[in-house]
């Protein structure tokens, strides 16, 4: 969970989480990006700002077992604002076939109805899919 406190009294801001969800044949993934934007005024202008933190998290759906000897794998994701990518190689298989990216920044809001595209290579197979945002 992440927490994004405002100081400024004189600003307005609207606190927003979105919980985007998919899954393919072989993988899930959620990616919970939530924020605030900030409206102010600056000198008689009007600015605003928005600071964002993301998480992403990939799990493949099968045991162990399943997708052993796990060698290697690349996995991304991309919107329409930014993406993110993590390459991972294992001496010895892992235990645990849950993978992160945590990240976050300043710019532009994400949409709601975002279509989040996610790419999976591990040893010598590959699975997209998208995600969509949960209620």
């Amino acid at each position: 969970m992440f927490l994004i406190l405002s100081g400024c009294s004189d600003d307005k801001g609207e606190n927003y989480q979105y919980l985007f969800a998919g899954e393919g044949e072989f993988w899930q993934a959620d990616y919970l990006y939530e924020g605030a934007e900030i409206f102010g005024e600056e000198n008689g202008i009007t600015v605003y700002s928005n600071k964002y933190r993301d998480k992403f998290i990939l799990t493949f759906k099968g045991t162990t077992e399943d997708i052993q000897p796990l060698k290697k794998i690349e996995f991304s994701f991309d919107t329409s604002l930014h993406g993110s990518s993590s390459a991972r190689e294992f001496d010895r298989p892992p235990n645990n076939l849950t993978f992160t990216m945590d990240g976050g920044g300043d710019g532009m809001k994400l949409n709601e109805d975002e279509v989040i595209q996610v790419n999976v290579k591990w040893n010598e197979f590959e699975e997209s899919f998208e995600l969509v945002k949960r209620e």
